[in-house]
């Protein structure tokens, strides 16, 4: 596991190699047969862009081509992404939109999403994370295993590191194949280990822009679930993902997580659930008919009183949280709704 050391004193070799052997190498003429369009947009990331560009400069695979944008930052990020556009990632970094105006997270990766070409796999990258080298070459491999026709998105397990990439340990484990109503609960889709083949690109390209709260990654997860693609978790993280005061997300551990949600109350989460509900209502010709027929259910049950709540737990089963606690505080939400 000597090829994952190219961060000068941290290795990392013992916790990957726990978690789960990688699959099967494909051969060199695959692999480089493949076009990966990686999508960063940069907000005020100048203190870890480099070496997130340098982890991607580092990859196994390197039939890549970035396609980025900066939202509006102030602290000179734009200028790291052009002089490597210039330099080392001169032919294969791309800026598509030279505006600088700030969209937000959500909108900004979508529209970079839009500008992939056709035919590619898509990868999300974060300004502040690190690629471990094979990182691109196993979301391929797991992407190669599926019908091209099929929507599919992979995604994993990350490495959680502070702000100076030291470890504290390994974010939660989830189901390594998701179903769409769990999907709708929780989303197990971090957006730096996101690949997206282009079956699943096409579908979200297509489709609206998620609700106000909701995130690319989550957005991107529902979609796939719900116009009948498929959604693997890895357990082997391939990505060291930054926890720092500036993380738009981050990945707080089960106790923080929770003290969060009760903070929240109810009202918070149902907000965000009605307004998935209904936004995945109104793609038009994306969903399968047993999606919408589920969506559908779930509405009038939302709208109704708290024993049509009730039934609604009772006749979607797979409409669960990962871990029986979290599941059990999202059935008393929905319940009191």
């Amino acid at each position: 596991m000597d090829s994952i050391r190219f961060i000068d004193d941290i290795d990392f070799a013992g916790t990957v190699a726990e978690a789960a052997p990688l699959p099967p190498r494909c051969p060199a003429a695959d692999r480089s047969a493949v076009p990966v369009t990686i999508v960063l947009s940069v907000y005020d990331g100048a203190a870890f862009l480099p070496a997130q560009l340098r982890s991607i400069l580092a990859q196994t695979c390197t039939n890549w081509t970035i396609l980025w944008r900066d939202d509006g930052s102030s602290d000179g990020s734009a200028e790291i992404m052009r002089a490597f556009q210039r330099g080392d990632g001169a032919g294969r970094c791309v800026e598509i939109d030279a505006s600088g105006r700030h969209l937000g997270i959500a909108p900004s990766y979508l529209r970079l999403l839009r500008a992939a070409p056709r035919g590619s796999v898509v990868a999300f990258a974060d300004q502040d994370d690190v690629w471990l080298p094979d990182k691109i070459r196993r979301g391929l491999d797991h992407l190669g295993r599926l019908p091209a026709h099929r929507p599919a998105l992979y995604c994993g397990r990350q490495i959680l590191v502070d702000g100076e990439l030291r470890t504290m340990g390994l974010s939660p484990v989830h189901a390594a194949t998701p179903c769409f109503l769990s999907a709708l609960t929780q989303n197990a889709a971090t957006g730096c280990t996101i690949m997206l083949n282009d079956a699943a690109r096409a579908v979200i390209a297509a489709c609206a822009p998620p609700p106000p709260m909701v995130l690319h990654d989550w957005w991107a997860y529902l979609l796939v679930l719900g116009a009948g693609g498929v959604a693997h978790v890895d357990p082997c993280p391939m990505v060291l993902y930054r926890q720092h005061p500036d993380n738009a997300v981050g990945a707080p551990s089960l106790p923080v997580r929770a003290l969060r949600a009760l903070r929240r109350g109810p009202r918070a989460f149902m907000g965000v659930f009605r307004q998935n509900v209904g936004q995945l209502l109104a793609q038009d010709g994306v969903l399968t008919d047993s999606a919408r027929r589920d969506l559908a259910c779930i509405g009038r049950a939302l709208r109704g009183r708290r024993r049509d709540r009730l039934r609604l737990i009772g006749a979607l089963p797979a409409m669960a949280r990962h871990g029986a606690v979290e599941n059990l505080v999202f059935r008393l939400w929905l319940f009191v709704g």
